[in-house]
């Protein structure tokens, strides 16, 4: 290894990730950070397909002008569940989504449809249902009829508001749900070492994360644990869930809001 490779070297980060833990754990290590692997939440599948299913037939039958695409994982899991429960909706769903207009909320539901030959026609400034929103509000939606795949389960009413305030009509679908993944023991051994001094940073990635240490620790221990060390968020969806909840979020990548950007602002700010 170089010395630019080891700019982590000495550090200590916990990683509250999941799905992409390996991904982001092995960015840090390769240069010189001790990872602590804490993953605090779990992706499943929607408990009943059915009301999937029920959504996707809508959908195939033509009666979307657009569909909002919330997270990359709303549109593998939709696709995933017509695989395995009805196959033969696949051909009509991906044909369907080539013909709508579609609308990302950030640069992942937007890889997820290059994975398809696809790509986003309306993209938010800002990640967040706020930027989707204000890019909505710039176009005539009266009249038009909008799939909006959430985020987890999150209903977001925000959103569904907005579009029938503006005389659109949502149609909304929930093709995952998150879960609790780790024991809670692991969550108050992390909290310990937060306390204890024993943890240069924490980088969170997503709002369920956050959501599940104040659960388990309730407000007052999570915001004390986490004043102890620097926190990061991997972009302002997070960063808002932190800094509602009274925690300061010391950095965030600028304008790219992935893993390594992520990593590449902890070394910044390590460095400084």
């Amino acid at each position: 290894m170089n010395e630019q490779v080891l700019t982590l070297m000495g550090r200590t980060i916990a990683i509250p990730e999941t799905r992409e833990l390996d991904i982001f754990a092995g960015l840090l290590e390769r240069r010189g950070a001790t990872v602590i692997r804490c993953p605090l939440v779990a992706i499943h599948d929607a408990p009943d397909p059915a009301p999937v299913l029920a959504w996707v037939n809508r959908f195939n039958a033509g009666v979307f002008d657009d569909l909002v695409l919330l997270t990359g994982e709303g549109l593998r899991r939709l696709l995933s569940c017509i695989d395995r429960q009805a196959p033969e909706l696949r051909a009509t769903f991906v044909a369907q989504l080539a013909r709508v207009r579609k609308i990302t909320r950030g640069p992942k539901p937007a890889r997820a449809l290059r994975e398809l030959g696809l790509q986003s026609d309306l993209a938010a400034i800002v990640p967040t249902t706020e930027g989707v929103i204000e890019l909505l509000g710039t176009y005539e939606m009266r009249g038009r009829r909008v799939g909006v795949q959430l985020y987890g389960s999150d209903p977001n009413q925000r959103l569904v508001t907005f579009l029938e305030n503006v005389g659109a009509s949502a149609d909304v679908v929930a093709p995952y749900v998150y879960a609790d993944s780790s024991e809670d023991q692991s969550v108050l051994d992390l909290a310990r070492r937060l306390q204890a001094g024993k943890v240069d940073a924490i980088a969170f990635t997503s709002m369920q994360q956050v959501q599940r240490l104040f659960d388990v620790l309730g407000a007052d221990a999570a915001r004390n644990a986490l004043g102890k060390t620097l926190v990061a968020a991997v972009g302002p969806v997070v960063a808002e869930a932190l800094t509602k909840r009274d925690v300061r979020v010391a950095l965030m990548p600028e304008d790219a809001f992935f893993l390594k950007p992520l990593t590449q602002a902890l070394e910044k700010v390590f460095r400084t």
